[in-house]
């Protein structure tokens, strides 16, 4: 079964205007059955295969020249090096008047991706990121799911589009085959172990601030090493941090970025939580919510082909927002996230302050949570996470 993919329409009319989509995402999320579905078109390569990876490493221009119409490239940063050649390849269509090809270039290492991008595609290529998928898309697809359902399943299509005893096999295995696959490409792991230890730690510090120092000591490894793998985490689109928001007033803040996982699924799988049941009694519950929602405040920009300028505000008098929202106008929607199904005034008591901290920056302050009651304020807004419109 085939889930839509929202992001689909932004896709489809990038070569409206440039030749090349580069799209990248975690391993699994969906880019080659979207790429694929979208552009049946154009033939399809996967340098995942050994033999093509050859082929191409071995004469660029030639295995190029085998797609007069262009190609979709999976797995690209196998060979970082296409990224020059496909430059070459879109200048000459520009030059002449030969038909344009069309180039879709995906890949699940972002580092690896865009440092190759930067320096060939500038004005050639859209890039684009596709996530695991949002609660809009699994909603839509499958509208009676419970809240748990959604953090406990994560966004990975395959846990989706199999039964529910299969979560854990799945998410084992995307964790053993991918995860610890390329964490071996990219960083020399000496304890496995140790490395198992510290992401699960990590899930354990889920909408918290990171320290490298305290993880370090917990483990028995260097800052320095958990800052690389933190690294590694990152560009494999495993976790992912939001900054705090420092603004031009006379408060002392914090400085260090708030971790989240990219799919609470995974983020559940590690803390040993298997059932709905075990997440409602979670003492981690909210912090999961929490993460939930954030990833679906980036996912809806990234839909768009947009980059999400989230943050949160922290002060020493543990004064703290969840979510500062930045508009291109440098003004602020501001909004706090409750997992509770019962509404409070009391909720409002953060919001109401960085209103008053922040004057007229904040242009909408709203209680994100999971019960009935909303409005659509710009004031004391309340809005079930379902129905998140940024």
């Amino acid at each position: 079964m085939l889930i839509n993919r929202i992001i689909k329409d932004t896709l489809s009319m990038v070569f409206d205007y440039l030749p090349v989509i580069t799209l990248t995402g975690p391993r699994q999320s969906g880019k080659t059955t979207l790429c694929r579905r979208i552009f049946g078109n154009l033939p399809y390569v996967n340098l995942e295969d050994e033999s093509i990876l050859s082929e191409i490493e071995y004469d660029p221009k030639r295995f190029l020249s085998k797609y007069p119409d262009g190609v979709i490239i999976d797995e690209a940063q196998r060979f970082g090096k296409i990224f020059s050649y496909l430059q070459v390849a879109v200048d000459e269509d520009r030059m002449t008047d030969s038909k344009k090809r069309q180039y879709i270039v995906t890949g699940s290492s972002n580092f690896a991706l865009m440092q190759n991008v930067s320096q060939s595609m500038a004005g050639r290529t859209a890039v684009m990121t596709l996530l695991p998928l949002s609660n809009g898309e699994i909603l839509h697809q499958y509208p009676d799911t419970t809240t748990s359902r959604l953090i406990i399943n994560g966004g990975y299509p395959a846990i989706w589009t199999s039964r529910d005893e299969a979560r854990q096999l799945l998410i084992s295995n995307y964790y053993n085959t991918y995860i610890e696959r390329d964490l071996r490409q990219l960083i020399n792991v000496k304890d496995l172990q140790q490395f198992n230890t510290f992401i699960r730690l990590c899930a354990g510090r889920i909408g918290t601030e990171f320290n490298a120092s305290a993880l370090a000591n917990s483990i028995g490894v260097s800052a320095t090493t958990v800052r690389a793998w933190i690294s590694i985490l990152e560009t494999s689109y495993v976790i992912h941090f939001v900054q705090p928001y420092f603004a031009n007033i006379n408060k002392r803040l914090t400085k260090s970025p708030k971790l989240y996982f990219y799919d609470t699924g995974l983020a559940t799988w590690l803390l040993g939580i298997n059932t709905t049941e075990q997440l409602d009694v979670h003492p981690l519950h909210g912090s999961l919510f929490e993460n939930m929602i954030i990833n679906e405040l980036i996912k809806q920009y990234f839909n768009r082909g947009q980059q999400a300028h989230l943050f949160f505000y922290r002060d020493q008098q543990q004064h703290e927002v969840d979510v500062l929202e930045e508009l291109p106008d440098g003004s602020l929607r501001a909004y706090e996230v409750k997992s509770s199904m019962t509404y409070r005034k009391d909720f409002f008591k953060q919001l109401a302050y960085i209103r008053n901290t922040l004057k007229d920056k904040i242009v909408s302050t709203k209680v994100i949570y999971d019960g009935a009651e909303e409005n659509d304020q710009d004031e004391d807004g309340i809005i079930n996470f379902r129905n998140i419109t940024l």
